[in-house]
């Protein structure tokens, strides 16, 4: 059974920085892709970043580019976000989540896309 297990959340300031980390098990997939999602509160979940198998590009919301990168540890089975210059709308819950296959640059954007999922954590942005 695959699990995602997330850690890495918190309170942090405006202009901070902060990294999560999400730790897959139970699979042997072989060209999935990871990406990462969050969800504010009142509002539907949203696209953050994604790795497109093991050496494949990584994509970036528009309002996170420059700011977030997405990392993967092969040899720990571990993707990294890691969060720089964060602002309060960066606040809300974040995920991870694996599709067992490669996705194409439209779909690679779209929760519908991903299969598993972590638990979430959430990050909140505030002096």
């Amino acid at each position: 059974q695959v699990q995602l297990v997330e850690s890495g959340g918190g309170l942090v300031q405006p202009g901070g920085s902060l990294t999560l980390s999400c730790t897959a098990s139970g699979h042997n997939f072989d060209r999935y892709t990871e990406a990462w999602f969050r969800q504010a509160p009142g509002k539907e979940r949203e696209f953050v970043a994604a790795l497109a198998w093991s050496f494949g590009p990584a994509y970036y919301a528009d309002s996170v580019k420059g700011r977030f990168s997405i990392l993967r540890n092969n040899a720990k089975n571990t993707v990294h976000l890691q969060m720089n210059s964060l602002k309060p709308e960066d606040t809300g819950v974040y995920f991870c989540a694996v599709s067992p296959s490669p996705l194409d640059s439209t779909a690679i954007f779209s929760a519908l896309s991903y299969d598993y999922w972590s638990q979430g954590t959430q990050v909140t942005v505030s002096s």
